[in-house]
């Protein structure tokens, strides 16, 4: 009888739990950092404000929505510094960055935004400039939020900055943001580190049902 009553209460407890994992799945839609070696993207370790390229490296953006470094989406484009900085010859005291900038998908756009087509530019900068100063001499305006996270390339998105957003796309936090990519998937975890008010809720009805299965058998006992 006890073990018919553990059944029952597990059969609750199971998808009550199922949903709550689904109900905490979330991204953030931001502008994501990466240095190209060769034909490879690899995620930038540092900031844009932190980064000083070498003459002839290429570096990219890409808009989009993800849960954390992992699972990011990479620039698209295949073209190389040789491509991107045909036109612009070498010059003594500056170096040469070729810049990626992929604005993403529809998908991944704010509400009642259109992402620009994606562009490529060479950068001609001081030899001692950042990834930051290099973009920005190509892709103005630029737009940061007070803890220095890169919010908008070229005015896009119009407003909005590392907010959360759920599995679908929509807005699920506006006031959350992620302050790196890194940032990002640390505020995720420690958001879904504590118990959520459905989650308790749940563990209540479960609590419930767990009851009246354990009565039922004493009572048919």
């Amino acid at each position: 009888m006890i073990r018919r009553a553990t059944v029952l209460f597990l059969a609750a407890l199971l998808p009550l739990l199922a949903g709550a994992g689904q109900a905490q799945a979330a991204g953030y839609r931001y502008w994501s950092f990466w240095e190209r070696d060769g034909s490879a993207w690899t995620y930038a370790t540092v900031g844009p404000s932190l980064s000083r390229p070498a003459d002839g490296d290429v570096q990219g953006f890409r808009f989009s929505v993800s849960e954390d470094s992992g699972d990011a989406a990479k620039p698209r484009g295949a073209a190389g510094f040789d491509t991107i900085c045909a036109k612009t010859p070498a010059k003594d005291g500056t170096k040469r960055v070729a810049l990626v900038i992929d604005f993403g998908t529809p998908g991944d756009a704010p509400s009642g935004e259109k992402p620009p087509a994606g562009r490529t530019a060479c950068a001609q900068v001081a030899e001692d400039a950042t990834t930051a100063e290099a973009l920005a001499s190509v892709a103005t305006p630029l737009r940061y939020d007070s803890n220095a996270l890169l919010c908008a390339i070229a005015g896009y998105p119009a407003k909005g900055c590392g907010e959360q957003v759920a599995t679908d796309g929509k807005d699920s936090s506006p006031t959350e943001t992620a302050g790196t990519a890194e940032t990002a998937g640390s505020a995720e975890d420690d958001g879904g580190s504590g118990p959520s008010v459905g989650l308790i809720a749940g563990a209540a009805v479960v609590v419930v049902l767990g009851a009246a299965a354990v009565w039922q058998v004493r009572r048919r006992a």
